[in-house]
């Protein structure tokens, strides 16, 4: 079955170019020309990725992305933005989007990134699927994509949840930006780092007793993060 993408954007001719080459990629596709629009399909319809441009009239685009995330839906967003709306890429990330993309841009770039993220979501390698991993008071089921800390659920995006795991398989060890962003955004091509840092800050907010003295996530300055082995 065509893994189905949602296209939420006014101008006509983005929307017709993205719907034809992700067509042509084998997709099913819906779009919607508003946010408002875009928000009740992505409510009423199950879907893999949501292509969600900033600037809509009716919702923004970083109104339907906070709403989606506020009613637990969790489906992967791919952001698209204006090159020079930097505060609103960072924005964009912290309330819930998985990765954006600036305009003008290549749709094949778009459908590259579409691909990287249902690929992660699909494969799970042999320590993905161990019954349970733990760090300290962290718990994570891999298999139901859910993880506790203190047992309380945390409430997690896909990006999210895929990176606290790799974290967690990789406890104790020093792993750099670009490993991060190669292991759980998959890009084939020069990535910007800074995706790996906000959602680092935001697994943080949601288990960290003191964000700024973290005890499971380590900063190691000049390089990466460490999950601490607690």
């Amino acid at each position: 079955m065509a893994k189905k993408v949602l296209v939420v954007d006014d101008e006509p001719s983005i929307v017709t170019l993205l719907k034809f080459n992700l067509e042509q990629a084998g997709f099913e596709v819906l779009t919607a020309s508003d946010g408002n629009e875009g928000y009740d399909t992505a409510r009423k319809e199950k879907l893999d990725v949501i292509i969600l441009d900033l600037m809509l009239p009716g919702m923004d685009g970083m109104d339907v992305c906070k709403q989606l995330r506020l009613g637990k839906i969790n489906t992967p967003i791919l952001m698209l933005t204006a090159k020079s709306d930097e505060l609103d890429k960072i924005l964009g990330l912290e309330l819930g989007a998985d990765d954006y993309i600036t305009k003008p841009f290549s749709p094949r770039e778009v459908v590259a990134r579409v691909k990287a993220i249902l690929r992660r979501a699909e494969t799970k390698t042999e320590e993905e699927t161990a019954e349970a991993i733990k760090v300290g008071d962290l718990r994570i089921l891999p298999e139901q994509f859910e993880a506790y800390f203190k047992e309380k659920k945390l409430e997690l995006t896909p990006k999210e949840f895929e990176l606290l795991l790799y974290l967690a398989n990789h406890a104790g060890k020093v792993l750099s930006r670009d490993q991060l962003l190669n292991a759980v955004w998959n890009f084939d091509f020069a990535g910007d780092t800074r995706i790996v840092d906000v959602h680092i800050s935001h697994l943080r907010e949601k288990m960290e007793e003191d964000t700024k003295q973290p005890q499971y996530i380590k900063t190691v300055r000049g390089f990466g993060y460490k999950m601490e082995v607690m």
